[in-house]
C-alpha cells in the first residue's frame, strides 16, 4: 500500500480510504447492511494495507437526516483490536443543527455509536456557503477546539459541497487538517474542483478525494468510444483504473475515497493504489481524459452521484435512478425505458408535483424539477 503524509497533521494515511456510505446491503434495503460480507471487507482492506476508515451520522439511513447504521456497524467491526489499526473519520450533520447544544450532542452520541472515545478525524459535513455560516454562528469552530483540547477528536476537517468562493474562504478561516472534496476527471470545474485542491495543497491542508468514480459511473457504463480510447492507451488498465489514476497522479491528493461493496473492487482498487504515484501519467495519457471529458459532457443530462440526499422524495420519486436512467439514454441515444433501466423504476418521475424539495437539499445543485419533466418526455407519462 501507498502511504502519503495528510497535509500538516503528521500522520501517514494509505492512499486508499474505505468509504462506508456504499456497504454490501440486504434485501435491496439502505438501512440493512449485510454485516457478514460488510465486515469481511472491511477487514480485508485493513489487512491489504488500508488505515483510513469513512463513515457519518447519515449513512445507511432508512430515510435521510436519520441516524444511519454505518457508525454502529463500524462500531462492531472494528472491535476486537481493529480499530487501533485504523483512523477513524465521521461527520457532524451539519444540515439538521438547530441549536449549539447539539453539537456536543451528537459528538458524544457518535463516539458512542462507534464504540471508541475519540475520532481521529471529525469533519463538518457537505459545507456550502450557507451551511458554514451557520456552523460559525453556532459556535461549531469553538467546540472544535474544545474537543480537541480534551482529546475526543484529534483533527477538525470539513467536506465540502458548495462553490468555489465559498471554498476558499472556509480554508482560510480554520487550523483544518484537511479537506475533503469532490473530484475526477469529469469535475475538475465543479464546486471546489482542480483550483480549490490545489488551493488547499498550497496552504499546507490535506485533500481527501470523495466520488473519484463519480458514484460508480467512471467504472461501468461509459460509452463505447471512450472505453476503446482507454483500451488503445493500455488494455490492461479498466475504466475504473483510469479514473483513480487520475486523482491520484495529482502531488496534492493525500488520500482517496472509494466506497467497495465487493471483493473484486478491494482486489483492484488495492492493487492500483500500489503503483499510482503522483506524476506517474504521461502526457498522452493525461490526453486522454481531456478527451473523454469533452465527448461525456456532451452527453450526460445530469452530474447526479446518487448520494440519495434527495430521499424519500415525498411523492415516492425514485430520484438517483429516474436521472440514472435520464443519463443513460442519453449518453447512448436510447430512449427505450427497458435498456435504460427506467423500466424497473416503481417511482417515475410522472409522480413528481415539483414541490423542489429535493433542489434544496441536493449536493450538487441539480435542477431536478426539470429533470423530471425531461424524463416523461424521453420514457413517457
Amino acid at each position: 500500500m501507498q502511504y502519503r503524509m495528510l497535509g500538516k497533521t503528521g500522520v501517514n494515511v494509505s492512499a486508499l480510504g474505505f468509504g462506508c456510505m456504499r456497504l454490501p446491503i440486504l434485501d435491496g434495503r439502505n438501512d440493512l447492511i449485510d454485516k457478514s460480507a460488510a465486515g469481511q471487507l472491511l477487514h480485508d482492506a485493513i489487512e491489504r494495507g488500508v488505515n483510513y476508515i469513512d463513515t457519518a451520522w447519515f449513512y445507511h439511513a432508512k430515510v435521510f437526516g436519520q441516524a444511519g447504521e454505518s457508525e454502529p456497524f463500524l462500531g462492531e467491526a472494528l472491535s476486537d483490536g481493529w480499530r487501533e489499526r485504523v483512523n477513524l473519520a465521521t461527520k457532524l450533520p451539519v444540515h439538521i443543527l438547530e441549536a449549539p447544544e447539539q453539537i456536543e450532542e451528537f459528538l458524544g452520541k457518535q463516539l458512542e455509536r462507534l464504540r471508541t472515545d475519540h475520532i481521529d478525524f471529525y469533519l463538518l459535513h457537505g459545507l456550502s456557503g450557507e451551511s458554514w455560516d451557520k456552523c460559525v454562528r453556532l459556535g461549531a469552530l469553538e467546540f472544535l477546539d474544545r474537543a480537541v483540547a480534551d482529546g475526543r477528536i484529534r483533527f477538525p476537517a470539513f467536506s465540502f459541497h458548495g462553490d468555489l468562493p465559498d471554498f476558499k474562504r472556509i480554508v482560510d478561516a480554520y487550523d483544518w487538517g484537511f479537506a475533503q472534496i469532490q473530484y475526477n476527471y469529469m469535475d475538475i470545474d465543479f464546486q471546489a474542483g482542480h483550483e480549490g485542491l490545489c488551493y488547499a495543497a498550497e496552504r499546507g491542508i490535506g485533500v481527501v478525494v470523495m466520488e473519484p468514480l463519480k458514484g460508480g459511473k467512471l467504472a461501468t457504463g461509459l460509452p463505447a468510444d471512450i472505453i476503446d480510447s482507454f483500451a488503445a492507451a493500455d488494455p490492461g488498465r479498466s475504466p475504473a483504473e483510469w479514473a483513480l489514476r487520475y486523482v491520484w497522479d495529482n502531488p496534492g491528493v493525500s488520500l482517496l475515497l472509494s466506497g467497495m461493496n465487493s471483493t473484486d473492487q478491494l482486489a483492484e482498487n488495492t492493487r492500483v493504489a500500489e503503483a499510482a504515484v503522483p506524476g506517474s501519467l504521461t502526457p498522452s495519457e493525461c490526453a486522454l481524459f481531456d478527451g473523454a471529458r469533452q465527448r461525456m459532457q456532451a452527453r450526460i443530462k445530469a452530474d447526479c452521484t446518487a448520494c440519495a440526499y434527495c430521499q424519500p422524495c415525498p411523492s415516492g420519486v425514485e430520484i438517483p435512478r429516474v436521472i440514472s436512467a435520464l443519463n443513460k439514454s442519453a449518453m447512448w441515444s436510447d430512449p427505450n425505458p427497458f435498456t435504460s433501466g427506467y423500466t424497473s423504476i416503481k417511482g417515475k418521475a410522472a409522480l413528481c408535483t415539483q414541490c423542489g424539495q429535493c433542489e434544496e437539499i441536493c449536493p450538487q445543485k441539480l435542477p431536478i424539477r426539470e429533470l423530471m419533466d425531461e424524463a416523461c418526455t424521453a420514457f413517457g407519462g
